[in-house]
């Protein structure tokens, strides 16, 4: 008993210290539990709240594949609805390096003996094709937009991991045709220069994607697709056939006088359309690797020159438009010397006029006649003048990099800038500004900002809503002005400056400016660059410039020509620029269908082309005759047959007159005369009045039969006979069109208008001749 109550105190004690310690071994348990929920808890709050997006971008990158769908960048047109610049489909090349394993280095050999043709291009050089492979595991480019032969022998080398893709690739049909008006795109499909770049954002598009779903092997699982919305598409006031003959005219004057660089602006003086805008030297827009960047500048609306005596239009549309002066009024140019505030202008050293009409004046391009017309009108309205005329300010044609070229206000000029600026000194201009400033003169007097877009539009080649706008010659402005539009002379001076002009070019200076059927007018100009080294005026370096419109009536088109430093010739305007406008306005004015205003000559007063002139003699048109039409030998329109080639007369030919046989036909009962001729009668067999037969008036019925020619052509009924019309004097369009409407062909010879033919006009042939036209300047 003794020792029985201190053991119940032990039980009771070990009681009292267990309860305590399960409690807290608890409390332990349970606060692990609520740290460890909450982690969880944070951590799922961070996943999935904050860090949701992002694990989402991961997830998707992981179980899906996006692809950006190029868009079709737009179309550019000409008014004609020629494309000028078009987007095609090509192959590229590009390989998965993952998949080329340890071959790399071997493929990228392989590869770079088939796509490295050029040289210069490091882009395809195994080296650089090498690095791409072993930077990236996924995807790597072998070669960008190869051409068909070469995609070919890719595939044919049939390797793993390479992989061809259609890509769209910018495309100029006509090589260098216009090429600064266009300019070009890089490899990203972004406009870099011309038309490609001031309208980039309208004419990329949107681009479209391509989302695809991958499993855990990376197979494609669905994909869905957003169409890309191709660009819009520009209609140019460009027509492309003017284009080429302004180029190559001025391709062949630069090439003659070897300046350094040259332009030819033409225009619709009524609209202020541009037709065509042609820069030499050109690049080809197809061909970036080998870009010149130093003919990439649009030089008719980028290049200020000061502009010489074409600036003197200025001063005497002012003179007589605002100070009283008459054409026929008396201006002494003092034996060609002017001395103001210590300055003396001098014209020409050849030139020493005294007391000279107006006109005579501006004609042979006196300065100081063109000072005092000046001086006439006074410092103030002199400048709002030229301001009129569009100078000094940007004109607002759709090209970028325009510049508003050199004109300072009255309150900066000198004591004498008024004398400079009346002969074209002190002042910078560009091409385009000088056609639009000769534009409103010969449109009566109102300048019409120039333009070289006509439409944007959805629509492409083909679409019954898209049609073409070819350029019809009008002799009158348009009843809706274009924004900016103001008159700046009255029409009775525009017309006293139109004929001063026409006697610039047939008594004055632009002499070589005449065309052949066709009034012209216009000014020339030579002006002297700044030297750089002696900050002077340079006696050897010259800009040659010429500036008028045709005909001189009715003005069709404009010309603007301006060549930079020329270095072999005389030089000056009237012998190296206005050549270049009369070969260009006797083109495009042939080409337009323009009526002649004055009788066609045999031959020009002015230098022969640069093109060696075609010479032949008349055998050679029969020979060439019988040769493209593979007449048989019997047959009378054979070249040993067939009349001798003669010159004819500008008039048509006379109709033949009818014989009393024929006459004699014509009074038979139908019936009869169908009896008559379906038994071979003709008029040939048919007795005269004196009982006689008649002398064979037609060739010999020849039978319908299917007659091949060597060209490709065929004659279908030879017994279906036509006469020849007479085409001397007319151009290539014209002589086509009068041929095609009666059912010949033309085999042209040479350029510029008709003075020989075979057949002669008024022979015989079958429905289906190809006649032989030669054509001379």
């Amino acid at each position: 008993m003794g020792y029985g109550t201190p053991t119940n105190n032990n039980q009771a004690r070990r009681q009292t210290l267990t309860a305590p310690i399960r409690r807290i071994r608890f409390a332990y348990v349970a606060l692990f539990f609520c740290a460890w929920v909450c982690a969880i808890g944070m951590r799922l709050t961070w996943l999935q709240l904050i860090k949701s997006s992002e694990w989402e971008h991961r997830a998707a990158n992981q179980q899906q594949r996006t692809f950006e769908v190029a868009p079709r960048r737009g179309v550019l047109y000409d008014r004609n609805l020629r494309e000028l610049a078009m987007t095609v489909l090509v192959d590229s090349v590009y390989a998965v390096p993952s998949e080329l394993g340890e071959n790399r280095a071997g493929a990228a050999e392989i590869l770079a003996k088939v796509v490295h043709a050029d040289p210069t291009d490091n882009f395809t050089s195994q080296q650089q094709m090498l690095a791409r492979f072993t930077a990236s595991r996924n995807f790597a480019w072998v070669a960008r937009r190869v051409d068909a032969e070469t995609a070919q022998r890719v595939r044919e080398l049939n390797l793993k991991g390479v992989y061809l893709q259609k890509e769209f690739k910018r495309f100029y049909p006509n090589n260098d045709l216009g090429a600064q008006v266009l300019g070009y795109v890089g490899s990203d499909d972004a406009g870099l220069g011309g038309l490609e770049l001031k309208f980039d954002d309208e004419m990329h598009g949107a681009p479209g994607h391509m989302l695809t779903a991958l499993d855990a092997k990376r197979h494609v699982m669905d994909s869905a697709e957003r169409e890309p919305l191709p660009g819009e598409n520009l209609v140019l006031s460009i027509d492309a056939n003017i284009q080429y003959m302004a180029e190559r005219a001025l391709d062949a004057q630069m090439e003659k006088v070897k300046a350094a660089h040259g332009t030819v602006v033409v225009q619709d003086p009524h609209t202020g359309q541009v037709l065509a805008l042609a820069i030499s030297p050109r690049f080809n827009p197809n061909d970036q690797k080998h870009m010149d960047s130093s003919v990439l500048q649009n030089l008719a609306v980028s290049d200020v020159y000061e502009p010489g005596s074409t600036f003197k239009l200025v001063a005497y549309s002012a003179a007589i438009d605002s100070a009283g002066v008459e054409p026929t009024d008396i201006v002494d140019c003092q034996g060609g010397a002017m001395t103001m505030f210590g300055r003396t202008l001098h014209d020409d050293k050849s030139d020493h006029f005294g007391r000279v009409t107006v006109q005579y004046a501006l004609e042979h391009s006196s300065d100081v006649g063109a000072a005092k017309m000046a001086l006439k009108v006074g410092n103030q309205k002199f400048y709002e003048y030229m301001r009129g005329f569009g100078f000094g300010d940007r004109s607002g044609i759709e090209l970028p990099s325009e510049t508003r070229g050199l004109l300072q206000a009255p309150k900066k000029w000198g004591a004498t800038s008024i004398l400079s600026m009346a002969i074209g000194q002190e002042v910078g201009v560009t091409p385009v500004q000088l056609v639009s400033m000769v534009s409103a003169i010969a449109n009566g007097g109102v300048y019409i900002p120039p333009r070289i877009l006509l439409q944007s539009t959805d629509e492409m080649k083909g679409d019954p809503r898209l049609q073409p706008a070819a350029y019809r010659p009008a002799n009158q402005l348009p009843a809706n002005l274009p924004e900016g539009s103001r008159r700046v002379i009255s029409e009775m001076t525009s017309a006293k400056m139109r004929k001063i002009l026409w006697g610039t070019v047939t008594e004055g200076t632009g002499s070589q400016a005449k065309l052949n059927g066709y009034t012209s007018a216009g000014k020339t100009g030579t002006a002297q660059k700044i030297d750089v080294a002696t900050h002077t005026y340079s006696h050897t370096k010259l800009v040659a410039s010429f500036a008028g419109f045709a005909p001189v009536s009715n003005p069709a088109i404009s010309i603007a020509v301006v060549i930079d430093t020329p270095t072999l010739g005389t030089r000056y305007g009237g012998t190296t620029s206005a050549p270049v406008f009369a070969e260009v306005a006797q083109q495009v004015l042939e080409y337009l269908g323009v009526p002649h205003d004055q009788p066609l000559t045999k031959t020009k007063n002015v230098p022969p082309p640069v093109e060696e002139a075609v010479t032949s003699e008349p055998d050679d048109l029969n020979a060439m005759f019988a040769e493209v039409n593979n007449l048989p030998a019997d047959d009378p329109l054979h070249a040993a047959n067939a009349p001798a080639p003669q010159q004819q007369s500008a008039l048509p030919a006379p109709a033949p007159t009818p014989s009393r046989s024929e006459n004699a036909l014509k009074l038979l009962p139908a019936k009869v005369l169908a009896a008559f001729k379906a038994n071979g009668g003709t008029s040939s067999t048919m007795p005269d009045a004196a009982g006689g037969q008649t002398a064979a008036l037609h060739a010999p019925v020849v039978k319908p039969a299917v007659q091949n020619l060597e060209r490709g052509a065929v004659i279908v009924d030879s017994s279906k006979r036509v006469a020849v019309p007479s085409f001397d004097g007319n151009g290539l369009r014209t002589v086509v069109e009068q041929a095609s409407a009666i059912g010949l062909r033309v085999e042209p010879v040479g350029s510029g208008l008709a003075r020989e033919q075979v057949p002669a006009a008024g022979t015989m042939v079958p429905v289906g001749t190809q006649v032989v036209v030669r054509f001379t300047r």
